[in-house]
């Protein structure tokens, strides 16, 4: 007994049952399924119009599951990877630049704790929280914050 592949429509409910999928990201990741030029656009444009396919949902799932743990540099990288519109990236990323410090502060208590003994700690420590997409700017404040706490 042989099972018909799924439609694009259905591959698309698949991904989007999983998590929030921006269009760019389906087209991406479905694109190797399309056997008719076109019709991948006009799948995709019926789940958009049922609102299955949101762009600020997207956003919003981002910054629920990455804010606390990242900076806005990664932030802004990772929702430009989805194909997120710019000004919906600025927009985002300009609310996390008011609290970059708080979290920047709180990511440096769970992994260290203890300020830096040495230089080589201290680049370590800085490493680790610029890979995270913290500015250099609330890096340095964070380390010399804990290095005159002690």
């Amino acid at each position: 007994m042989a099972f018909a592949a799924p439609s694009l429509k259905g591959r698309a409910l698949r991904l989007l049952s999983q998590r929030e999928h921006s269009r760019a990201e389906l087209e991406r990741k479905l694109a190797r399924h399309e056997e008719e030029p076109g019709s991948l656009g006009r799948a995709l444009d019926e789940l958009a119009a049922k609102d299955f396919i949101s762009e600020a949902r997207v956003v919003q799932s981002v910054l629920n599951q990455r804010a606390s743990r990242m900076g806005a540099a990664r932030v802004r990288q990772e929702l430009a990877h989805k194909g997120i519109a710019p000004e919906a990236i600025a927009d985002a990323v300009a609310s996390l630049r008011e609290t970059e410090l708080p979290r920047a502060l709180e990511v440096w208590r769970r992994r260290f704790g203890v300020p830096p003994g040495d230089a080589a700690d201290r680049a370590r420590q800085m490493r680790f929280l610029l890979a995270r997409g913290f500015s250099a700017d609330v890096v340095a404040r964070v380390l010399k914050t804990n290095a005159d706490n002690n």
